[in-house]
Formats: structure tokens, sequence, C-alpha cells
């Protein structure tokens, strides 16, 4: 099919995958290459059919060699939100407009999907935040918790777990965010690394979009996007925009929180620094969250006096 063809790196990627574009002038194809003893690549291939199916622009499997983890995928191009959204904000509204109209769609047509999912459960949810603590505060900063600090810590992870789980459960990418997304000509946005894909809450996927690790938008707008999302939500679902409100705004917590350990972790465990410049605009959300919830005190001020210190952003 495309034989002939010499491979150029499109990406690279923050697990063990990398991708490669095979163009010979009329059509272009992405291989990826997935070592097998590393990464598994039947989720991909599994998610990509649920994808298909709901008419959402994602890579499609031409082919796929799963005992040596290659797969071939369709092009969707070399346009990332993420670049586009530096370098012309002014397209920010139609963007964020795409990616919101598809996430509902997600959401909508993946019901008939997600019951096939890993659940997003209360072992998943804490163990993500152990990666805070862990690498990011343990590791990386090595900082020590007292007794009273570690009691203050589990506490604002309960609040966390609890509403998490709490929420309506929904297909979630789970990485729904500005490096995943691609703006494409057709059916925009084009929807990228969504192997990890689980049931879980309403929220994760829209505070992955709207409060995004690598480009902030005012509180302002941000909540504008919000409530553009809530508007199309079956009434059923949320009696109240503040209980969705309180949802989206803790959801936001424990998706940073992860985050922020995960830069940790690719630096010292994978020699992946460059996530670490990463960090203080994740943990800028927490901060100044932090002080409309009385349950987010210790978070707040654990980060704002400790943390972002070390990375010389103190607030």
């Amino acid at each position: 099919m495309v034989a002939g063809c010499e491979p150029t790196l499109a990406s690279g990627d923050a697990s063990f995958r990398r991708y490669y574009r095979l163009d010979d002038g009329s059509q272009s194809f992405i291989a990826m290459d997935a070592p097998p003893d590393r990464e598994d690549c039947l989720p991909f291939v599994r998610i990509a059919g649920y994808l298909e199916a709901m008419r959402l622009n994602a890579p499609r499997v031409i082919e796929a060699n799963l005992d040596d983890g290659f797969l071939l995928l369709t092009d969707l191009g070399t346009r990332e939100y993420l670049d586009e959204l530096q370098h012309r904000p002014e397209l920010a509204a139609r963007l964020y407009d795409d990616a919101l109209a598809a996430l509902l769609s997600m959401q909508r047509r993946g019901s008939a999907y997600q019951s096939s999912l890993p659940p997003y459960d209360e072992t998943l949810l804490r163990f993500e935040l152990s990666l805070f603590h862990d690498w990011l505060c343990g590791t990386h900063l090595g900082l020590t918790l007292t007794e009273d600090d570690e009691r203050a810590w589990q506490s604002c992870c309960d609040v966390l777990v609890e509403n998490a789980l709490n929420q309506p459960q929904v297909f979630v990418h789970r990485d729904y965010h500005s490096r995943n997304l691609m703006l494409t000509a057709d059916d925009n946005p084009g929807i990228l690394d969504f192997q990890d894909a689980v049931e879980g809450p309403l929220t994760y996927d829209l505070v992955s979009l709207l409060k995004d690790c690598y480009v902030r938008w005012p509180a302002e707008t941000v909540w504008q996007w919000a409530q553009q999302f809530y508007g199309q939500l079956d009434p059923s679902i949320y009696e109240d925009e503040s209980l969705f409100r309180r949802n989206f705004e803790l959801m936001g917590v424990q998706r940073h929180l992860k985050a922020a350990g995960i830069f940790a972790r690719l630096n010292h465990r994978d020699g992946k620094p460059g996530y670490l410049a990463d960090i203080p605009r994740t943990l800028s959300y927490v901060v100044d969250l932090a002080g409309e919830y009385e349950e987010l005190e210790f978070l707040g001020s654990l980060i704002r006096t400790r943390v972002l210190p070390a990375f010389g952003a103190g607030k």
C-alpha cells in the first residue's frame, strides 16, 4: 500500500509508543510502533472501532500486527489543536465549539459501549492521586509530610474520589485535550490517544479539555464553555447547575494532581524531563480553586507554599 515510502517520525508519546508518517505523495498513513512488552495494542484497536461506530473522527485501523505491536492507521494530519491555539488564538471559539460537540456525541453515542470499558473505580482514582503524593512530592521534591499532613491529604482524596464516583457515568476518553485533538478540514476535531478509555465521571473529559495542562484560558471563559456543554445535557442528568459546577471543579483537581504526578514520573522513571515545565500551570488551577472549597484548604496551602516555590512559581 505504501511500499517504498521512507518513514518520518510523526510524533513521540508520553508512553512507549512511536508514530511514523508514510507518505508516497498521493496518500499518507501513520504507522504505530508499540513494543508489545511495554504496550498492548488491543485496547487501541477496540476503542478505535467504537469511535468509528460513533461516527467520530479518529484514526481507523487499516492493518494490525498485534504480536509485534505494529498498526497501520489513517492519517489525521499535522495541525494539532495546541499549536493552533497558541499561534492563532482567534480560532479558539470555533475549535472549542467543535471539541465540545464531539465530546457530547462521544458521551451520547458511547453509552452503547461504555459497559465494555474498564471502570474508573475507586482503586484507579486513588492510584492516580497517589502519583502526586509519591512521584511529585516524594521522589521529585523530597517533601516530608507530618502525620497531620497525611491525614489532611487522605481527607482531600476522600472528597475527590467521592465526587468522581457519584457523578453520572459515561464513556470517558481520559486524555481529551489540546495535544490529542487535531484540526481537520472535515469532521473536526480528529481524536487521538484514546486507548485508555474507561467508564467514568461525566465531567472528566470536559475539565481535561477546558482546564488544559498545556494551555490556559481565563476562568470566566472556561466556565462559559462548561455552561455551553451543560446546556446541551439531558435535563434529567443534573437537577441544578450548582451540582454540575462542583462536580466539574473537583474533578479538575483530581485530574490536575494526577497529571502533575505523571509529569514527575515521566522525568524520573522514563527520562522525559520536558513535562516538568507544565507542572506550575497544571497545579495553578488547584491553587486558584482551593479558596472556594473548604475541603481543599490543606491541598491549596501545600501546593502554594511548598510545591510551586520549588518551581520558582510560588503564589
